[in-house]
């Protein structure tokens, strides 16, 4: 690749912008999840062991182990961390400068610290994606020193910067396999997206109407996201640019269509931010400078470009001849459509694993190995002892760290093929194994299987006053009501109704903290509350919390166009039967649970401080309680907006004003005509390309003479 400071810092910009949603949606849902009343009180996680500090941070490192020495409890401590990492993200949003590996170092480990306490609601692949994809930023991110720097510029940046590609394409790859090893019916079958629109976790509208799709479009559809997610991720090493772009934007065009039809918070924002890893800055300057007339530069049709442009000629054939070979694509033209089907079994996918699993480890060692030795070179070249001594020292420090975490990597990758996997050395086990807890490498797997075939579960929970008359308590997002349209909330993620989604496809014991759930709502504790409806006016017991809840389970289908009777009906559904019994507060099968899960814990009494540290705290959740989690996020990303613009105005006026109107042009550049002017304000000729004064020529001087005569 080219030079990459450009798409690094495109990448780290993304990488801050997705840090600071995950930080804002998660504190305007602390309370109700881990507060002192919470669904799962964070409490229970760190409880006293009398360990030295060091000690307790070994076991489980978060710094959340320091609110006693602050004088917090542990969910103002929570609050504390997702404001400072709002803080944080904003400013290395602003900030270019302050973008670099401190901030990022900081915004890692304080998104860990939630992590280890967060339970059921923080264990998602995207919140595992973004910790890995954060310490990676550490490494990609530059070390503001110039002041000192003897070395120009970091020359081993194509090192770090490689990972995030290999990140990207473990992600990529990963998802592809695990839809095809899970001898799920429906990906095997092609189906999948019959069903897939309907029993998301939390659908948007749009994806109403491509569920209206025709079958036969819903099948090519899935052969596509084969294509994409288990062949173009080869093309990410790919040794040109052309397949590297085409890789990329094949990539983005499938995140784009996610995001327009499924809620998945940042996941798909995330995703994009590593898609940066493919591109360089020739692409960042042909975008840029598109509409501005550019040079034309004269080539001759070299042996190299024609074997270059007749190789992907060839990739391209491969990839279009394999589709329809593989997929059994064919053209009905009586019916208009086009026909596919799997031609491949199951044994011969396996088989076909079991060479590529290897053969990408090897393309991954040889292409970082190509970097790292680019790198060296590039190292060596500087001038001067002291800088090139410095740029070799990076260069070691960095290529060692890479490596690192590339063979530490292999592990979780090659947990989708077991021969791979039994072949790696004990000793990279054992590195694994030390950083595990630590979240700097994760193996990946987006919809292994797919659930809702035959319907949609959903659990909907009902209250009464007398046991005899239910209200059903709607929630903000998850799909109820059969009338109200699927709700775009990416990406803000709703962590309770995500774990709702979860609840249903089981039995209630496979999800204890739903006993707590119901508790709190009998006992009517607001933080809960809010998590189910932020308007009160929009929560059916908002005035005297129920005497009885239970829940219900029923299977959701969407309604079909031009077919169902309930046209103004999004959802139509079906009773299946009970998910949780009705119970009251005292009754002795819900107090029999409690204590079973652990929920029946003595709370501490709410101490009562008055220093300044838990009053902002306090201060700033008032302030936040009346919107919702979309509303704070996406009123965070308009504020930034908003400062950046101001900011390119102000700067562009700085740059206006420098020559005031009547005063004397100084000798050097003119701003307006981009030319050189003397004391007295008179043009200089130049040559722009050197950067010179022009001479006139001897013809030019007689001719002067002359005119002047």
């Amino acid at each position: 690749m080219g030079e990459i400071g450009a798409a690094r810092g495109a990448f780290l910009w993304g990488t801050a912008a997705v840090y600071l949603c995950a930080f804002a949606s998660l504190y305007t849902q602390i309370p109700g999840l881990y507060g002192r009343e919470g669904i799962l009180p964070v409490r229970r996680m760190l409880p006293f062991t009398g360990k030295p500090l060091l000690d307790q941070l070994t076991d489980s490192p978060t710094v959340l182990w320091l609110c006693p020495w602050l004088g917090l409890d542990t969910e103002q401590g929570m609050e504390l961390i997702c404001l400072l990492g709002v803080g944080l993200s904003i400013t290395a949003l602003l900030v270019k400068p302050l973008r670099d590996c401190f901030i990022f170092a900081c915004l890692w480990f304080l998104y860990l610290s939630l992590y280890q306490v967060g339970q059921v609601f923080l264990y998602f692949q995207w919140d595992s994606l973004l910790l890995e994809t954060g310490f990676l930023a550490i490494l990609v991110a530059p070390l503001h020193l110039q002041k000192w720097r003897a070395a120009p510029a970091r020359l081993h940046d194509g090192v770090t910067f490689w990972l995030v590609r290999w990140l990207f394409f473990r992600l990529m790859f990963a998802s592809g396999v695990v839809k095809l090893t899970s001898r799920c019916p429906t990906w095997w079958g092609l189906t999948a997206l019959t069903y897939h629109y309907e029993t998301q976790c939390i659908p948007t509208a749009a994806s109403w109407f491509a569920h209206q799709l025709p079958t036969w479009l819903h099948k090519l559809s899935v052969v596509i996201v084969f294509m994409l997610e288990t062949v173009v991720p080869l093309l990410f090493f790919a040794p040109t640019r052309r397949l590297r772009l085409f890789a990329f934007y094949t990539q983005m065009l499938l995140q784009l269509l996610i995001i327009i039809t499924g809620n998945y918070n940042f996941f798909n924002l995330l995703t994009i931010v590593l898609g940066f890893s493919l591109l360089d800055d020739q692409h960042f300057r042909y975008w840029s400078e598109r509409g501005k007339k550019q040079i034309p530069e004269s080539w001759s049709r070299t042996l190299q470009a024609w074997i270059i442009g007749l190789t992907e000629l060839a990739v391209f054939v491969t990839l279009v001849y394999g589709t329809i070979h593989y997929f059994g694509l064919r053209v009905n033209w009586e019916k208009r459509m086009i026909e596919t089907k799997t031609v491949f079994t199951f044994h011969e996918f396996t088989r076909w694993l079991k060479i590529v699993t290897p053969l990408t480890m090897w393309i991954g060692v040889l292409s970082l190995s190509w970097e790292i030795f680019t790198s060296l070179l590039s190292s060596l070249m500087v001038k001067g002892f002291i800088a090139k001594l410095w740029a070799t020292s990076q260069w070691a420090l960095f290529a060692v760290a890479a490596a690192a975490m590339f063979a530490v990597s292999l592990v979780p990758y090659t947990f989708i093929e077991y021969e791979a996997s039994s072949n790696l050395r004990p000793e990279i086990r054992r590195l694994y194994d030390m950083v595990d807890r630590y979240q700097l490498v994760n193996s990946y797997g987006l919809f292994r299987r797919m659930t809702g075939v035959g319907g949609r579960p959903e659990v909907v929970v009902e209250g009464s006053y007398d046991s005899q008359r239910w209200t059903e308590i709607e929630f903000m997002y998850k799909p109820g009501n059969l009338s109200l349209a699927p709700p775009l909330v990416a990406p803000h993620q709703p962590r309770l109704d995500w774990q709702m989604w979860f609840a249903a496809l089981g039995d209630r014991t496979h999800s204890p903290w739903f006993t707590s759930f119901i508790h709190r709502l009998l006992q009517g504790k607001k933080s809960v509350v809010r998590l189910v409806q932020v308007d009160e006016t929009k929560y059916a017991f908002s005035n005297k919390p129920p005497t009885y809840i239970r829940a219900q389970l029923y299977k959701y289908w969407y309604t079909i166009h031009q077919t169902d009777s309930t046209l103004n009906d999004w959802w139509t559904r079906e009773h299946v039967g009970e998910f949780f019994p009705s119970v009251s507060l005292g009754d002795p099968n819900l107090e029999s649970l409690l204590r079973e899960h652990g929920f029946k814990d003595k709370v501490p009494p709410k101490r009562t401080v008055k220093d300044v540290l838990p009053s902002i705290l306090k201060l700033s959740r008032e302030q936040v309680e009346p919107y919702s989690g979309e509303q704070v996020v996406w009123g965070l990303y308009l504020a930034v907006l908003f400062i950046s613009l101001l900011k390119a105005l102000t700067n562009r006026k700085a740059k206006g004003s420098q020559l005031k109107p009547g005063s004397k042009r100084p000798e050097g550049k003119d701003v307006s005509g981009g030319e050189e002017v003397d004391a007295d304000g008179r043009r200089k000729e130049f040559r722009r390309s050197e950067g010179k004064v022009r001479l006139p020529t001897e013809e030019q001087l007689r001719e002067n003479v002359r005119r002047r005569k």
